[in-house]
């Protein structure tokens, strides 16, 4: 083969690589599906699918219902089906919409002016994160007429000068606790809503033992997002507990045994010394004198 033969060569096959590259960077990318929000404490991520080949990648837009559409830096032209947007959504009163985009990979061009995208629901995060379970410190007093419940408010995605934000610092007065007790052992609950985080239960019976659970409660939200996640149940000491409380199933059954035997050897001690008493030999005959002198 000449040297002039091989340089055409050459020259087709780049120009074939170009031509399939140019093809692949112009076409059309399959379009991102199922584009969810989901918020919890304002830890808000947005997700969708499918996973992208190695043809193409996704690139996330988002925008208030007025402003203008941004983008975060870690969800450009990115091979991941998520986009962590918690620090992007600073407005918490707005409400705000986000688009996938369907882009070339990095380092590739293309001609294409607009891309196949697929837009979410409206997302606004005071209304709509979720609220995660609440954790407290229960306390019955000395008395036993009155048991306290201290909140520990959750903490969320949100900073401020440098500090970690909590539930009752985003929602201030519109934040209350909705505790949930009932009588230990017993079915029937109650219902006590507080606006503070230190919350005192009074009129319990004295003595007896109850079991709390509690959740943060935002009556100004919508009703299906009113109620936070419930917090770990917590009970409060038994005075009356009964000795299947206290003692396991095998302490018990050995105390009722060891009972048993000393009982039964009461009575067999017993037993013997009345036969002992009316034996024969021990009674004397009648008609025997006192003295045998």
């Amino acid at each position: 083969m000449t040297r002039s033969s091989s340089t055409t060569t050459a020259g087709a096959a780049l120009l074939f690589a170009v031509f399939l590259s140019a093809r692949c960077a112009s076409g059309s990318y399959p379009r991102a599906q199922n584009v969810t929000w989901s918020s919890v404490n304002f830890k808000t991520i947005l997700t969708w699918g499918p996973r992208p080949s190695s043809d193409y990648t996704y690139t996330v837009e988002y925008s208030s219902l007025s402003g203008d559409k941004q983008r975060n830096s870690h969800c450009i032209r990115s091979s991941l089906t998520l986009c962590d947007l918690s620090a992007s959504l600073t407005d918490l009163d707005l409400c705000y919409t986000a688009d996938v985009l369907s882009t070339p990979p990095l380092g590739a061009t293309t001609d294409l002016t607009e891309f196949p995208h697929a837009s979410s629901k409206k997302f606004c995060p005071l209304q709509d994160t979720d609220i995660g379970k609440p954790d407290f410190k229960l306390e019955v007093s000395q008395d036993k007429r009155k048991t306290t419940l201290y909140m520990q408010d959750p903490l969320t995605a949100l900073f401020k000068d440098g500090r970690q934000l909590n539930v009752r610092d985003v929602y201030a007065d519109k934040l209350m606790y909705r505790v949930t007790y009932r009588r230990n052992k017993s079915t029937g609950k109650k219902v006590h809503n507080s606006k503070t985080s230190v919350i005192e239960l009074t009129g319990l019976d004295v003595g007896e033992s109850y079991c709390f659970y509690v959740q943060a409660y935002i009556p100004s939200r919508s009703t299906e997002k009113q109620l936070g996640e419930q917090s770990s149940t917590q009970c409060s000491n038994d005075d009356k507990k009964s000795i299947f409380d206290v003692y396991s199933v095998g302490v018990i059954a050995g105390g009722i045994i060891l009972i048993l035997a000393v009982v039964g050897l009461i009575i067999g001690v017993t037993v013997f010394c009345l036969r002992r008493r009316r034996s024969p030999r021990n009674n004397r005959k009648e008609g025997e004198p006192l003295n045998a002198a």
